[in-house]
């Protein structure tokens, strides 16, 4: 991983000497090693996945505006482009699993509606960290007996991990059907979003360039997300409105302009419409329960 510079840190996938696999494994005790600094407790936003599991003791973390208590059995996934910190991990112990997107296939649904953080009953946390022992072996034969790794193995085992964590809901039963055209429909659809959401501010915009229709991407985005096209677009402007406010000093006019709006009035009039309360309210209120500690 590498640093980059700003408010919040960049975080880019930089595998160990010897693990150019996609897939690297550590547990929260070496993170605490080689983060001397504690720069973990501040603001970061990796291009690339973590999943961690509680083995045992207490914490706390915060992703994207939203505060996470840690215990025996929490699960954590961190998606590429979340901005959040590791507020108290001193406690904890377990796996941590890095991996590029890539290196997970057929997940689509499950990236989309799993929360950051759920828990694991007394049943499934010892399959949960057995698979995760599992990959983290496979992950270290690799490393050290080169002509025993195996991309697609690692793949695999990464898969069978995050199968046996999913928390039950209708999404993790379906979480590994790549297949099937709304999957795909989803699919290029969360991407295009991701890709043009500064610029394209109507499903109509991305309809046009994928080459459907608006009622196919609302009913593939609403079967996959639980949520329609256009709250699933204005929740991804909305998010990025945040973290430019609440991590950076960027003014609210260059804010606006930032996310593709024509004017600051327009901006203001989305944000306020969608949390009740103008971005420059929004961002004093924020800074005020930071300083609090709240």
């Amino acid at each position: 991983m590498e640093n980059g510079h700003g408010a919040v840190r960049q975080l880019r996938y930089l595998p160990a000497v010897g693990s150019a696999y996609g897939v690297e494994t550590l547990t929260f005790a070496a993170l605490r090693a080689m983060d001397v600094h504690q720069r973990r407790v501040q603001p970061q936003r990796p291009d690339f996945h973590v999943f961690a599991l509680v083995g045992s003791g207490a914490g706390a973390h915060e992703a994207d505006f939203h505060d996470y208590r840690l215990g025996e059995g929490s699960a954590v996934w961190i998606r590429p482009g979340m901005v959040h910190r590791w507020s108290d991990i001193d406690g904890c112990d377990g796996p941590l699993i890095l991996f590029r997107p890539g290196a997970l296939h057929g997940f689509t649904t499950a990236e989309a509606s799993t929360p950051v953080c759920w828990q694991l009953d007394r049943q499934r946390l010892p399959l949960a960290l057995l698979a995760a022992d599992h990959l983290g072996h496979e992950h270290g034969a690799a490393v050290h007996t080169p002509r025993l790794a195996s991309p697609a193995l690692l793949s695999h085992l990464l898969a069978a991990l995050i199968l046996r964590a999913l928390p039950d809901t209708p999404a993790a039963t379906g979480a590994t059907r790549s297949g099937g055209p709304r999957a795909e429909v989803f699919r290029v659809y969360r991407a295009s979003v991701e890709e043009h959401f500064t610029d394209w501010h109507h499903v109509a915009d991305y309809a046009r360039a994928l080459g459907y229709d608006v009622r196919t991407l609302t009913r593939a985005t609403h079967a996959a997300a639980g949520t329609g096209a256009k709250e699933f677009l204005d929740q991804r402007i909305l998010l990025e409105a945040k973290r430019l406010l609440a991590h950076t000093d960027v003014p609210v006019r260059s804010c606006a302009r930032r996310l593709g709006f024509r004017d600051v009035g327009n901006f203001t009039a989305f944000f306020r419409r969608q949390v009740n309360t103008p971005p420059a309210a929004w961002r004093a209120a924020y800074s005020t329960a930071g300083a609090r500690g709240v």
